[in-house]
C-alpha cells in the first residue's frame, strides 16, 4: 500500500454497492427465446448502470434504489409499471415501497392505477407526507398534489403478453385446473416485482420494490411488496428487497427477519438470507427469492424456485447478470 511522506496510508476508497431483481419463480431455459434473454439482461443492465452511476458520482443509496428501480418499471419485460399484470378486471393495480436504513425513513403505496413509476410516488410519501403508506384513491390523490409525478392512463401498463396470461389464468380458473397466480408457463409462477438495495459511500443503505402484484388478483389484493417489514426493509446494518409468494412473505415479515438475524444473532448476511428465503418461506408452503446487501458490501441472493433475474456490482467492481441457478455470473 502506497504511503504519503509522512508515513501515512491514504484512506480507503469508499465502498459502493448495487443489486437489483427483476422478479423469481420457475422460468425453464427452454421457454425463454434467446432474442427475450437478450432482452433481459439488457434491461437488467440499464437498471444496474443507472444505479451504480448515482453511486460512482457520491450521490445516496436512497437516489441510487430510486434510478435502478424507475429503469425496471419501465422495462415491460418485468411486473411493475410497464409490463405490469393484468388484475381480474383487466385493469392495473401497483403497489411500491422504499426505505432508507439510516433514517429508517419510509414510504409506500399499494392499488395506484395512474402514476408513471410508482416507486416514485412512494419516495414522495415518505419524503412529503407524515404517512409511510397510502392506498387507492388516497394514494391517487396524494399524487394529485406532486406535480413531478408523471400520470398515465391504466391502459399505458399494458402488454399483450401480460393479456396473454391473464387470458391464461382466467381460462384456467374457470376449468379448475390450477390456483390462480402470476404463471409464464402452464407448470409454476413468475413473480415479476423488481428491487434494488444499495450501499452508498457514506456507509448507507436504501432498499426499493416495486410490482404489479399477480395476475387476476381480485378485492384488491395487496401483497408483501409495498409492506415495510415483509417485502422492502432497510436499517443501518442490512437491506432486502423480496420477489416471491406475498402472502408468505408478510406472515413471516421475511425482509425483516433477515436483517434481524444479522443484527441480533450476528449471521452473516449470507445465512440470514437463506435461512428465511430457503427454509421458512418453502416450510410455509411458499416460495420466491430476494436480495439483500449489508453495510459491508456484502451481497446474498437467495431462491428457491427455479431462476430469479438479478444483477448485482460488488465494492471491487465485480459486474453481472443472471437468470438461472446454472448460469455463471456475467
Amino acid at each position: 500500500m502506497a504511503v504519503d511522506a509522512a508515513g501515512t496510508a491514504p484512506p480507503a476508497a469508499p465502498r459502493t454497492a448495487l443489486v437489483i431483481h427483476g422478479g423469481a419463480g420457475f422460468v425453464p431455459k427452454d421457454s425463454i427465446s434467446e432474442a427475450q434473454r437478450v432482452a433481459y439482461h439488457a434491461a437488467l443492465n440499464r437498471a444496474l448502470d443507472a444505479g451504480h452511476a448515482v453511486l460512482a458520482k457520491g450521490g445516496t443509496a436512497l437516489d441510487a434504489v430510486t434510478a435502478a428501480v424507475v429503469v425496471l418499471e419501465e422495462a415491460p419485460e418485468f411486473n411493475a409499471g410497464k409490463g405490469a399484470v393484468f388484475n381480474a378486471a383487466g385493469k392495473h393495480e401497483l403497489d411500491a415501497a422504499i426505505m432508507e436504513g439510516h433514517t429508517r425513513r419510509a414510504g409506500a403505496v399499494a392499488g395506484v392505477t395512474t402514476v408513471r413509476n410508482p416507486i416514485r410516488l412512494a419516495r414522495a410519501v415518505m419524503e412529503h407526507s407524515p404517512h409511510v403508506m397510502l392506498a387507492g384513491d388516497g394514494a391517487e390523490a396524494f399524487a394529485d398534489t406532486r406535480p413531478e409525478l408523471e400520470r398515465v392512463p391504466n391502459t399505458w401498463f399494458d402488454t399483450e403478453r401480460r393479456r396473454e396470461q391473464l387470458e391464461k389464468a382466467q381460462r384456467a380458473e374457470r376449468d379448475k385446473r390450477a390456483a390462480v397466480r402470476d404463471s409464464d408457463s402452464d407448470a409454476a409462477p413468475y413473480f415479476g416485482t423488481v428491487g434494488a438495495v444499495a450501499l452508498d459511500a457514506r456507509g448507507h443503505i436504501a432498499a426499493a420494490t416495486s410490482t404489479g402484484g399477480m395476475t387476476n388478483k381480485r378485492y384488491g389484493r395487496v401483497g408483501d411488496a409495498p409492506i415495510i417489514g415483509a417485502g422492502t426493509w432497510a436499517d443501518d446494518r442490512c437491506g432486502v428487497s423480496g420477489t416471491g409468494w406475498g402472502e408468505f412473505y408478510i406472515r413471516a415479515a421475511a425482509a425483516h427477519d433477515i436483517c434481524a438475524r444479522v443484527a441480533y444473532r450476528g449471521d452473516s448476511l449470507q445465512t440470514a438470507a437463506d435461512e428465511v428465503i430457503n427454509r421458512l418461506i418453502p416450510a410455509a408452503g411458499g416460495d420466491g427469492g430476494a436480495i439483500a446487501l449489508d453495510r459491508d458490501g456484502n451481497i446474498a441472493m437467495p431462491f428457491n424456485s427455479g431462476s430469479m433475474f438479478r444483477g448485482w456490482v460488488h465494492p471491487d467492481g465485480r459486474r453481472g447478470t443472471a437468470i438461472h441457478e446454472a448460469e455463471p455470473e456475467r
